[in-house]
């Protein structure tokens, strides 16, 4: 691990302002991705900014009628909170099948969305990765792409995303809720935070530099039988290699996001219409522009099945 300095933020605007005027800053909080990165050598920040005193830990009644998520809320607290339990009921099951009961107790909201691939090849320092060193190849095209995105990819990264929560919180439309380095706020619908790959894979959401998430926005309950389905290679403490967070209505309508299978949450709401007719057809549009490898096809089979799955046990 390389050298760095470290401070503590006494305000989100001082945090973000202090991480656009420093070269080479991070913000850490739990700490549970970066740390390993940091060790890796991955991940070399200069100077750490300690944002967990910033009392970004609550779970408020949003006034519109939703949930507004502090950043440092921890996945343990967020899935066991009796409101998101009972209304975003996505979001706790798709906590509970994300990582460790540990892991769970330091990892925050925030740090959660913002998580990095585990794609083998960004993780080895001895391998080419455009998202790890921008210009140098993706030693994954060619090589071992099992794991790997079938949708949304470019001939510069096929990584995918591997956050369980985020899918959840696509599918219910949630809000990334920040402030800037001048102390201005925005709100960014989580349907417009992550980027694609396209040729600038270590761009990988439209936060500016020194941007800091202070909560995620929960709009009103949709209601609907909420379910989150992940298959991997283990039972647990693995990645997805398909998932699929889905809400469904009593007359067969709902939202589907999927997992496992791009750079980002993968929802597309025209093929949300295809829904009463089952899950080939609304699979068949959400997977309309794919470019699987041979190694990894058999995500679009194993997506469908999966929503098959869902959609069976949403009808009870």
């Amino acid at each position: 691990m390389k050298a760095f300095t470290y401070e503590r933020a006494r305000s989100p605007a001082e945090a973000s302002a202090a991480a656009a005027r420093m070269p080479g800053a991070k913000f850490i909080a739990g700490g549970t991705n970066l740390l390993d990165l940091m060790k890796l050598e991955v991940e070399t920040p200069r100077h750490l900014i300690d944002v967990n005193g910033l009392a970004l830990d609550k779970i408020e009644a949003a006034p519109e009628g939703g949930l507004r998520i502090g950043a440092l809320v921890r996945n343990t607290d967020l899935a066991a909170d009796e409101r998101v339990r009972r209304d975003y009921g996505l979001v706790s099951r798709a906590l509970v099948a994300g990582a460790s009961g540990q892991l769970r107790n330091k990892a925050t909201t925030a740090g959660n969305l913002l998580q990095r691939t585990r794609c083998p090849y960004f993780y080895d320092t001895n391998q080419p990765c455009n998202k790890r060193l921008p210009g140098s190849g993706c030693g994954a095209m060619g090589g071992f792409s099992r794991q790997h995105a079938v949708v949304g990819a470019s001939d510069a990264c096929i990584a995918t995303h591997p956050s369980d929560m985020a899918v959840a919180m696509r599918a219910l439309d949630a809000v990334v809720d920040t402030v800037r380095p001048d102390g201005s706020t925005r709100n960014i619908p989580i349907a417009d935070f992550y980027r694609l790959p396209g040729n600038t894979p270590h761009l990988e959401n439209v936060l500016d530099k020194g941007e800091l998430i202070t909560t995620v926005t929960l709009p009103k309950p949709v209601g609907g039988t909420q379910i989150y389905r992940k298959v991997r290679d283990r039972a647990s403490y693995a990645f997805a290699l398909v998932s699929i967070g889905a809400v469904i209505q009593r007359d067969g309508t709902g939202r589907v996001a999927v997992g496992g299978v791009a750079h980002k949450p993968w929802r597309v709401e025209e093929a949300e219409a295809e829904l009463p007719r089952g899950a080939k057809a609304v699979t068949d549009r959400l997977f309309a522009d794919a470019t699987p490898s041979p190694q990894n096809e058999f995500k679009l089979l194993l997506a469908q099945r999966t929503l098959s799955a869902v959609l069976l046990e949403a009808k009870g």
